[in-house]
């Protein structure tokens, strides 16, 4: 959908700088803005826009990868490519990384809008949790306010039998010692999440929701959407490990997956028809074990 519709001056919204970089693509893209054409300068577009000049900036380079624009990194205004390319439908604008490497800046980044929706789908919420550090300090420095915050996260049930981690053999380790493990740590990490969030009410007056819902089967995948606009995906891959578990100082032979350590691959709204179909499709299916079989989840030991 086309953001020309509506006057960008004038507007009391902060938009993004997505929200920016779709503007001028299709200005770009309708002919409004010529290959060869200067751009204005940072300054113009960021009083037309309303924004920070460190919005405009990272709009440009979207454009610059999507090879819309050129000399985005000089001194001078931007200039429209001569002939602009469109990148071959599938091919990413970004290289993955590392959850713990790709999340943190896609969630301090979220935090720039004014309305901060993100949701969830993994194992403990460890890596969210650490994420989102990052935005609440520069929420406490007074660098960033956003009026809402909406957090929904989807884990699995403490009722069932997880795929993983769990003992090689299949059997019942010292009374659950694994599952005892696993339900400490995503109980932990959903109460600190949801702790530091619901603060903000009260030390900022920030309109904030945090969710969680419990799934009858354990994720083969993660994955964070976030501000509708943004879809991070990551396998689990599984590893066969000894852990120390504490009693009579035995190991236990158990499958299990780093997450932190999982590759997250990103799709942008927006950035081709492959990544804005994804985007699309991953808030479908997210909605949709939200709204169905997912169940009501309490975050206590025990």
């Amino acid at each position: 959908m086309s953001t020309e519709r509506a006057p960008v001056n004038g507007s009391r919204r902060r938009r993004s700088h997505r929200e920016v970089a779709d503007v001028l693509r299709d200005r770009i893209r309708s002919g409004s803005l010529r290959p060869g054409q200067r751009m204005p300068t940072q300054a113009e577009l960021a009083d037309e826009f309303g924004v920070e000049r460190g919005a405009v900036r990272e709009a440009l380079r979207v454009l610059h990868r999507e090879h819309l624009l050129s000399n985005v990194s000089k001194g001078s205004p931007a200039t429209v490519a001569e002939v602009p390319e469109r990148a071959p439908l599938g091919a990413g604008s970004v290289r993955p990384q590392p959850t713990m490497v790709g999340l943190a800046p896609r969630i301090a980044s979220a935090f720039e809008a004014p309305h901060v929706e993100i949701d969830a789908l993994c194992l403990t919420s460890v890596s969210l949790t650490m994420a989102i550090g990052e935005p609440l300090r520069q929420i406490h420095a007074g660098q960033r306010k956003p009026a809402k915050v909406d957090v929904r996260v989807l884990l699995p049930s403490r009722d069932i039998d997880l795929a993983f981690p769990a003992p090689v053999d299949g059997g019942d380790d010292e009374g659950g010692w694994v599952h005892r493990r696993w339900l400490d740590q995503r109980n932990a990490q959903g109460q600190v999440l949801r702790h530091n969030l619901l603060a903000l009410r009260a030390s900022h007056g920030i309109d904030v929701s945090v969710q969680f819902r419990a799934l009858p089967f354990t994720p083969p995948v993660k994955l964070y959407l976030i501000n509708g606009s943004e879809a991070l995906f990551a396998y689990y891959t599984l590893t066969k490990r000894d852990e120390e578990t504490g009693v009579g100082q035995e190991s236990l032979k158990m499958y299990d997956a780093q997450g932190a350590q999982s590759m997250l691959f990103p799709f942008h709204q927006g950035e081709g028809l492959r990544d804005t179909t994804f985007v699309e499709q991953s808030h479908l299916w997210f909605n949709a074990l939200w709204n169905t079989i997912s169940q009501d989840l309490r975050l206590a030991a025990g």
